[in-house]
């Protein structure tokens, strides 16, 4: 009997672009839904001329950071500022269960696919809108990216040293937490349908997704005043904590103390040499006081060891503690190679190449991702004909009209 997926049925319009949109309706493809990227020649998704690109040539095919936000879903190219094209992305609204978009307020309105179009076209349709700060209020229009949203919900203020600027955490933060949220959102909504047949706008703001993070921090604040800040790689109640030097270029090992018996069995691991007994140190206060030259002597205690060799070692004795890896060392990893994280498939124009799959396994099917990242309309036709229901007439005036673009 063929495999049967959680959202197998699920027919889903995926309007948006960059990150937080596509993440989001790639998790619903990998695990069973139809999922058509919409997407135009003349503006295609940013991320196809992001690298890193196959071989180091790029190409609007052939970018792995387009591929990994897109495995499982078919691609339309459509020019939405042309009628004929407008007409067919409303017949893709009337056809699909979901329809996600991820521009500034006001843009779907103005192209006449805004949600009250799109709910007199499909009166059950779930619409996602996700932007920086939401459909609605004073910031509304305020355009950009997760960077940008990063730095307005508070990351970039607590990330870093406290002697440098913001530093902020690699990459579109809120571009890659915000889907775990939608994926959530979506799936109450689409139980919600089935119970009363009511369809949602879903108003998804980036800046709001990301504050949920930072609970403690402003928690902390609204309890005592306390204006958390720039540490580095430390903990402001811990002791010690950092990435330590190891044997070979740029090799580290991160180890990170919480409690008084973790700090009496680092010292035991390393032989609890003499310094470590110095009053200096025998409180968390005390040591949180001295954290830079307590430092400087674990680092003269990891720097002849690989960084393997001081986690196993610290590990061994109840130490937590961790290899600082790269991206070439996450794709060889041992164990995300016995979850199977890294699907290979074969792309049309890059080969076969590595996808990343799911955090987490259900019991009884696969989890994906189930097909490559799409070339720019290479599914055209398959849309049009077999989805949407056009005949071989309506394309070519399609064509002629220049809705596909």
């Amino acid at each position: 009997m063929a495999e049967q997926l959680p959202f197998e049925g699920l027919k889903v319009a995926d309007f948006s672009w960059v990150a937080v949109g596509p993440i989001t309706s790639k998790y619903l493809g990998d695990h069973g839904a139809t999922v058509v990227r919409v997407e135009t020649e003349g503006r295609p998704d940013i991320l196809r001329v992001a690298g890193p690109f196959k071989d180091g040539v790029p190409g609007p095919n052939r970018s792995h950071f387009y591929g990994d936000f897109n495995s499982s879903k078919v691609g339309l190219s459509l020019d939405l500022k042309n009628p004929a094209g407008l007409d067919i992305a409303c017949r893709l609204i009337e056809w699909a269960d979901v329809y996600f978009e991820s521009f500034t307020p006001g843009t779907m309105d103005a192209l006449g696919m805004g949600y009250e179009k799109a709910r007199s076209l499909n009166p059950s349709i779930l619409m996602v809108s996700t932007c920086l700060m939401g459909q609605t209020g004073a910031a509304r229009s305020l355009a950009g990216y997760g960077f940008h949203a990063g730095a307005i919900a508070g990351y970039y203020d607590i990330t870093g040293w406290p002697d440098l600027p913001p530093d902020g955490p690699w990459t579109a933060y809120t571009d890659v937490v915000s889907p775990r949220f939608i994926s959530a959102l979506v799936m109450a909504a689409l139980d919600h349908r089935r119970r009363t047949g009511q369809g949602q706008h879903i108003d998804a703001a980036q800046m709001e997704m990301g504050v949920q993070f930072l609970a403690p921090q402003i928690i902390d604040y609204n309890a005592s005043g306390k204006i958390v800040s720039r540490n580095g790689n430390r903990s402001d109640v811990a002791a010690p904590q950092g990435a330590y030097p190891c044997a070979g270029d740029d090799q580290w090992c991160a180890i990170a103390v919480d409690t008084e018996q973790q700090w009496e069995d680092l010292r035991l691991t390393m032989g609890d040499p003499a310094w470590a007994g110095d009053d200096r140190f025998k409180s968390v206060e005390d040591r949180l006081s001295n954290h830079d030259e307590i430092d400087g002597h674990i680092g003269q205690w990891t720097m002849d060891k690989t960084a393997q060799e001081v986690m196993e070692l610290l590990q061994s004795h109840g130490v937590p503690s961790g290899v600082v890896q790269r991206s070439s060392d996450l794709l060889q990893d041992p164990q995300l190679a016995h979850c199977n994280l890294y699907r290979y498939m074969d792309h049309p124009e890059m080969g076969n190449i590595p996808y990343t799959g799911h955090q987490f396994r259900i019991q009884g099917y696969d989890s994906g991702p189930r097909s490559p990242a799409p070339l720019l309309g290479q599914h055209n036709e398959y849309v049009l004909k077999d989805l949407l229901g056009m005949t071989d007439e309506d394309m070519i005036e399609a064509v002629i009209a220049g809705a596909i673009a």
